[in-house]
């Protein structure tokens, strides 16, 4: 017995002595219930709205303030006119803009009732229509509190419009998603995977003492990903057209562009993971921790990033998946063309520059 009780206490020494197991035993869980616990919520805060007061009297203006003062809604822009609210949905600044009909405190006080549209971005269908009912919800509160004492009551009705996706299918939210961590996952999973296996197997070194220059050995083995993803890639996008009907609003061939880019992008992260991982277990941990999770909980994908933690929304804009899906929602939904996503097309050549970078740097190769 006191064998076995000896042999228990190695074990834990053991455990304690390991940084790794003890990251696993209790990091993780901790990591992942803060993530999960602050990321995955279907509630909205501080969402970027515009606003355009065709009346501009007294009580559209205490309306736009019981608004800004609710914790959901930022106004970032007031509108001038009509034409200007394509623009700012291409641009990607506000998710809905609020237009408040000519004469509103007139028709209000004259016909007891004054209209209010809500035009939401429903490429997001959930946020969309979880901004609708938040609208609602404070115009139904500022018309009882008008409403006390009044014989007949005012009636503020508000009129929603889904922009860029009027049905609120939800397919045209998933499809972008899907397309993205499936590119992710292929690419920079299984590049790291594949170089971490001639590691693993001694090989590598062989490799890069070949006639090949180590440069051309790790872009021999990165080639293929590119094809296999860029098939993927053509596949997702033919089953979204015609399967669900899911429509490319702009070009075909910035859409080809970007999704090659993002590719690059991937599956040069995949080489970085590879220089840190000794093993295919390893690579395959980092690369499901680094890339699955983070794709899914802090790309804007599933939970709208704006309502998480300012912390979680910084973090946000180092994930790769965040920027092609909001390139990829541009095209294929509203239409746009470079102009209106190349911020998010610099990002992602920069991420790609500074992964190769620290890739040259692991592996000490030096290019010609």
């Amino acid at each position: 017995m006191k064998r076995f009780i000896g042999f228990i206490k190695k074990e834990f020494y053991h455990i304690f002595r390991d940084k790794r197991s003890l990251f696993i035993l209790f990091g993780m869980p901790i990591a992942q219930i803060m993530l999960f616990g602050f990321a995955i919520t279907n509630e909205i805060n501080n969402v970027n709205i515009a606003i355009l007061d065709h009346s501009k009297d007294a009580t559209t203006q205490e309306i736009i303030h019981k608004i800004e003062s609710s914790k959901y809604f930022t106004i970032t822009a007031s509108i001038l006119n009509e034409t200007e609210i394509e623009t700012a949905f291409k641009k990607g600044h506000v998710k809905a803009v609020l237009i408040f009909e000519k004469d509103f405190s007139k028709n209000l006080g004259k016909e007891n009732n004054a209209t209010v549209q809500v035009i939401a971005d429903a490429t997001d269908p959930n946020t969309a229509n979880t901004i609708s009912n938040y609208v609602t919800a404070i115009l139904q509160k500022y018309q009882q509190k008008i409403n006390v004492a009044v014989k007949t009551p005012y009636q503020i009705l508000p009129k929603t419009r889904m922009a860029f996706n009027p049905e609120l299918k939800s397919v045209f939210m998933f499809v972008p998603g899907v397309m993205t961590i499936i590119l992710m996952l292929v690419s920079a999973m299984m590049t790291s995977i594949s170089i971490t296996r001639e590691k693993e197997l001694g090989t590598m070194e062989i490799l890069l003492v070949s006639p090949l220059k180590p440069f051309q050995v790790i872009i021999g083995k990165v080639v293929p990903y590119i094809f296999l993803s860029i098939i993927n890639a053509i596949i997702i996008v033919l089953l979204g057209i015609l399967v669900f009907n899911m429509p490319v609003q702009g070009s075909y061939f910035l859409l080809a562009a970007e999704s090659v880019l993002f590719i690059i992008t991937s599956l040069s992260l995949g080489i970085l993971i590879s220089t840190v991982s000794a093993s295919q277990q390893t690579a395959m941990m980092i690369s499901l921790m680094a890339l699955m999770l983070p794709t899914i909980l802090l790309s804007g994908f599933i939970f709208p990033i704006s309502s998480m933690p300012l912390p979680l929304q910084i973090i946000s804009n180092i994930v790769p998946a965040k920027w092609f899906i909001i390139i990829l929602k541009g095209i294929m939904l509203k239409g746009v063309g470079l102009q209106f996503i190349w911020k998010s097309t610099l990002i992602l050549v920069g991420m790609t520059l500074f992964f190769i970078g620290l890739s040259v740097k692991k592996y000490k190769i030096r290019l010609e």
